[in-house]
Order: structure tokens, then C-alpha cells, then sequence
């Protein structure tokens, strides 16, 4: 998805909760960014496509229109800003259902605000970081399957060839781990692999298997 603008410093956040949209615009306002927040994805869609955030936080159960339907309208996958998808409680099918669609991560709302403000900067950061990187860092586009992999899984792939753990790529990208090890399993499955031997053999056999 291609935005006819984008703010670095401006942190979307949609919630039909009022309580919820107000206590996170507080918390990011003091960390220094500019808060619009919205109360439907309706109309979160409609600022979306016209002016890309540092970083959107979306409400997993809204009515009208899911958390889950918003990520899948928007093209989460290719939109050029972190999805963080929040939720009251830890579902994991929910999450995995999540990061299949596009976003970035999942937070499980808690009264710490300050913990997810320090959590959503750090991703910004990081995202800023890794969209600087030299066209010549990234993997090379001759394997195997690299044409089915998202440039998120392409990310997490890059770190698993350099030998990082599941905690060492988490803390690299500004995810958390149970998001590494649900993207390493969408890799291996795209690319055949049978085990992380396989997939560093068929990521460095740059278009023959070994």
C-alpha cells in the first residue's frame, strides 16, 4: 500500500473504548508524539489511506468492523507502519490469526500504559532503523520460495540465518518471541523446510537445493 503522506511522530490509536483511547493518548503524549485516535475502524480506514503513522495501535473487538476485519481491509501486510493488535486477554489463536493478517505484534491490554508506550517506541525505532538499511543487507531474492514470503517473515528469516535465537531476533526487530516463532513457522512452511538445518540450506543454495 502506497500513502499519499507519512508522520513519524504521530501514533494512531483505535479503541471504541473512550477510557482506553484516552489513557494511551496521555501515555503517548508524554513520550512526545502527536495522538489521533478513532473510535471505529470505518473511520480509521478512511486516515489511513491518505496519511501512514509511526505506529498504529487497532482494538481487536469493535463493532461494526473487527480488529481482524480492519487488518485484512487495509492490506495490513504491505501497509508502511506497524499494526500493534490489542486485546483485554492473551488469545492466542487471536493473536496468531493477527500477525497472519499483517500486523506487527500482539499487546494484551494491562493498567502499565508506560510498559506499552516504552514497547510501542522501541518498535517505532527499530522500524525507522531497518527501513534505512542498504537495499544490499537484505537477503538474496534467489531462493527458493522467497517470492511467497512477506517482507516481515523476509526480516525474521534474515535474523534466523545469522544464527539468532527466538529471544536475540525478538529483541533485534522489536517483537516478542511468541511472534518470531509463529513467523518462523509460516517460513518454514512456505519454503518446505523440514527443520532449521533444511531452511538455511535452501536459503543459502540461491536457487538449487542442496
Amino acid at each position: 500500500m502506497s500513502a499519499l503522506g507519512a508522520s513519524r511522530d504521530e501514533i494512531f490509536v483505535v479503541d471504541d473504548d473512550a477510557d482506553v483511547r484516552d489513557l494511551l493518548s496521555q501515555a503517548f503524549t508524554l513520550e512526545g508524539y502527536r495522538v489521533r485516535t478513532f473510535r471505529d475502524g470505518a473511520s480509521f480506514l478512511a486516515a489511513a489511506r491518505i496519511c501512514s503513522p509511526a505506529c498504529v495501535l487497532l482494538d481487536v473487538h469493535m463493532p461494526d468492523k473487527s480488529g481482524l476485519d480492519v487488518l485484512r481491509e487495509l492490506d495490513a501486510r504491505n501497509y508502511p507502519a506497524p499494526i500493534f493488535i490489542m486485546s483485554g486477554h492473551g488469545d492466542i489463536p487471536t493473536a496468531v490469526e493477527a500477525i497472519k493478517s499483517g500486523a506487527h505484534d500482539f499487546i494484551e491490554k494491562c493498567p502499565d500504559v508506560g510498559a506499552i508506550a516504552t514497547r510501542v517506541r522501541e518498535t517505532i525505532d527499530g522500524w525507522g532503523r531497518r527501513l534505512q538499511q542498504d537495499e544490499a543487507e537484505l537477503l538474496s531474492p534467489t531462493f527458493p520460495g522467497c517470492d511467497r514470503l512477506t517482507p516481515r517473515e523476509r526480516d525474521v528469516l534474515k535474523q534466523i540465518a545469522a544464527a539468532a535465537s527466538n529471544r536475540e531476533a525478538a529483541e533485534r526487530l522489536g517483537i516478542s518471541r511468541r511472534t518470531v516463532e509463529i513467523h518462523r513457522i509460516h517460513i518454514m512452511q512456505k519454503l518446505g523446510a523440514k527443520n532449521s538445518v533444511d531452511l538455511a540450506r535452501i536459503v543459502l543454495s540461491k536457487g538449487r537445493r542442496a
